[in-house]
């Protein structure tokens, strides 16, 4: 047993492997073709054939480097002083006025000689014509003169002085003194002179500190960045060199057949983290999926079948994208919450496929939210399309409240609202058409298939009326006591009832070897062997599971069938047989049923309910008291004789359920033949003297 049960397992783990690396498979290969730019064949000079867009975001690097060297040659030029040169040209007057003192005052020399001396010897180079006048002016107006020259001189170098400059900064300075009015022609030359010979360049190109600027201000230029989706060449215009290196880069040129490594490690990143994000919600949330390979391949396929409608619809608009039909078809079909992930890892992969819109990210987690719980537990497939209608208000007012917020452009955002509109519409559509497919592949029971098998026009009802009709009356009562006691434990009243509806079709085989069946007094079981009768009875649950088979109950139904009676005794032949054999060579194995024992609490329901309703129709005057003390006794029958055991069942929902079964007994039940005390004790679920089953 433990080495099948490890087997089971093992199998399991390799089908669930399977369906992961599957579903890695298909996200890699749809993200990846979605993200794959279009090839084009073009070279220099071409005309585009079409606008071609960036499939991605790229830098301009030719216009980079543009923008770059524009704002560097906007760059002034920065300068330092040298203060020395400023020393030396105060120097250089200073020296030239001191040796004119000097020569003037020596009275030794002629006016001749002393004119001589100064133009030799004087280091400026000034000629003849001016030393004349140095030597000749009146001695308060040279000394005037010498400091005008002085305060022009300091004025001009500490302004600085370029090379560039030095040209236009005398000629400046000649115009300046050439309007002066206090001195005469001769004075304002001899100034001239002694400037031009004097002032020299003192501003340098500080070379470090103005690359320094070049550089931070070519830091300071953005990229230019060609978003995805913006054109990078209009149709028919003419392909340069940049456009066409621009274009390589992205790989969209035929002529460049690499592996983008860099996009498809990109993919295969993302894909693996939503693969790890479900794999972690179904361990720690909802494990038992684990169990259930073919549940998580439909979740698969869900997923990959809105991915492919969703890059069908994108081109009309990407807020037709019907991500919440997914969300409303797994919380009808599995559970909510998964719906709600599941709706996530859809808005992240199309908002990476269709280029990160905002507010189409909004509208996906928000409709798909509102998809996933406006579908719970629904009963009628109209509810859904007023969740659809729901989800349609959502989306319009997300679409228009954010589009409001982020543009002016009032036109554009109604038209997307309107898409968003006919989103939910579409979802409802697409949830209702494709659901009973779902339930019906993957043996999924919705409430909605539920209430479909509930109905009394399904075939096997229909087949359970007509050959059995008393083994009907009595299914429809037992529905009626599990749904109730179900609605009072809080688990599936709907489940609990359609199992209850269908858990004796195996009568319908040999309907009149079951006492609500025999319309007469003749019994056959009067004239059979105990161990043929008992098995008989017993094998309306084998011929119950093959007639579920055939008309493809789901798996959750036959359940009932199997597990009705658990491993009962065949009470009633089982002491008949010790009888006839006064007690010797009976195996109390062969008059047991084989099981299982009930699995759920719902199952568990419908084998009390099961054994109360065919205890109390044998009252014949039934009361309060009568049949509270019949529904205690079978319950404590059922739960010393362990039947209850794998169930999970509490005795305090035993208590709940008691109560349940006497409230719908007292108002349906009224004249019952009496159910002998002594039976009760034997009683198991095979109805009055084990012959009603």
């Amino acid at each position: 047993m433990g080495g099948s049960t490890e087997k089971l397992f093992q199998r399991k783990s390799i089908k669930n492997f399977l369906i992961a690396l599957l579903f890695f498979a298909s996200l890699f290969f749809i993200l990846s073709t979605s993200l794959n730019p279009e090839k084009f064949d073009l070279e220099i000079g071409q005309k585009a054939p079409e606008d071609i867009r960036a499939p991605k975001d790229i830098e301009d690097k030719i216009s980079t480097e543009s923008a770059r060297q524009k704002a560097a040659s906007m760059v002034e030029p920065i300068y330092k002083l040298n203060l020395g040169v400023h020393v030396e040209v105060k120097k250089d007057i200073e020296n030239f006025f001191l040796l004119v003192y000097r020569l003037r005052s020596d009275e030794e020399l002629t006016e001749a000689e002393k004119i001589t001396q100064l133009t030799s010897r004087n280091d400026l180079n000034i000629g003849t014509v001016n030393t004349r006048v140095a030597i000749t002016a009146p001695l308060e107006k040279l000394k005037y003169l010498e400091s005008y020259i002085n305060e022009i001189a300091t004025q001009n170098m500490n302004a600085g002085i370029n090379v560039e400059d030095l040209q236009k900064q005398k000629s400046s300075i000649k115009e300046y003194i050439t309007n002066l009015d206090e001195f005469d022609n001769e004075l304002k030359d001899l100034a001239i002179s002694i400037i031009y010979a004097t002032i020299r360049p003192n501003k340098f190109l500080d070379e470090e500190a103005t690359g320094g600027e070049i550089e931070l201000a070519k830091e300071n230029v953005d990229k230019v960045i060609i978003r995805k989706g913006e054109n990078i060449i209009r149709e028919g215009e003419v392909i340069t060199g940049d456009r066409l290196e621009l274009l390589r880069e992205l790989g969209i040129l035929t002529e460049e057949s690499r592996f983008d490594f860099v996009l498809y490690t990109g993919v295969a990143a993302v894909v693996l983290v939503i693969e790890l994000l479900i794999i972690a919600y179904i361990l720690a949330f909802n494990r038992k999926l684990l169990a259930q390979p073919k549940r998580l391949l439909m979740v698969h396929i869900i997923f990959i079948f809105t991915l492919i409608i969703s890059r069908a619809v994108q081109g009309i608009s990407i807020y037709l994208i019907p991500i919440a039909a997914s969300s409303m078809l797994l919380s009808i079909l599995l559970e909510s919450r998964l719906a709600l992930l599941i709706n996530l890892c859809l808005t992240i992969l199309v908002s990476i496929i269709t280029g990160n819109n905002i507010i189409f990210i909004a509208m996906a987690l928000v409709g798909g939210t509102v998809g996933a719980f406006s579908v719970i537990n629904t009963q009628q497939r109209a509810n859904i399309f007023v969740a659809g209608i729901v989800i349609s208000i959502i989306n319009m007012i997300t679409i228009v409240g954010i589009g409001f917020i982020n543009s002016s452009e009032v036109m554009e955002t109604l038209t997307s609202g309107f898409y968003g509109l006919l989103n939910g519409l579409f979802c409802s559509v697409l949830t209702v058409g494709s659901l009973p497919a779902w339930e019906s592949v993957f043996n999924i029971v919705t409430p909605l298939k539920l209430l479909e098998l509930s109905n009394p026009n399904q075939p096997l009802l229909k087949k359970l009326l007509i050959e059995a009709p008393g083994t009907y009356h009595h299914s429809i009562i037992v529905g009626n006591l599990s749904e109730s006691a179900a609605d009072a434990l809080g688990v599936n009243s709907l489940l609990a009832r359609a199992g209850a509806f269908y858990h004796d079709i195996g009568k319908t085989k040999r309907p009149y070897f079951f006492k609500e069946n025999q319309l007469t007094c003749d019994n056959p079981h009067d004239k059979l062997d105990p161990y043929l009768s008992s098995t008989i009875i017993m094998d309306h649950i084998k011929d119950g599971v093959e007639l579920a088979k055939k008309y493809k109950l789901p798996v959750e139904i036959r359940d009932f069938i199997e597990q009705h009676h658990g491993t009962t005794l065949v009470a009633y032949f089982f002491h008949e047989a010790k009888t006839e054999r006064d007690g010797s060579n009976i195996d109390e194995k062969d008059f047991r049923y084989m099981g299982p024992k009930p699995q759920t609490k719902e199952t568990a329901i419908v084998m009390l309910a099961d054994s109360v309703e065919a205890a109390v129709r044998s009252l014949s005057s039934p009361t309060r008291e009568k049949v509270e003390e019949l529904i205690e006794k079978i319950i404590q029958n059922r739960l010393e004789d362990g039947q209850l055991d794998e169930s999970n069942i509490t005795l305090k929902e035993l208590g709940k359920i008691k109560k349940s079964f006497l409230k719908v007994i007292l108002s349906i039940f009224h004249e019952r033949i009496e159910y002998p005390d002594s039976d009760i004790q034997k009683e198991n679920g095979d109805k009055v003297n084990g012959i009603v089953g």
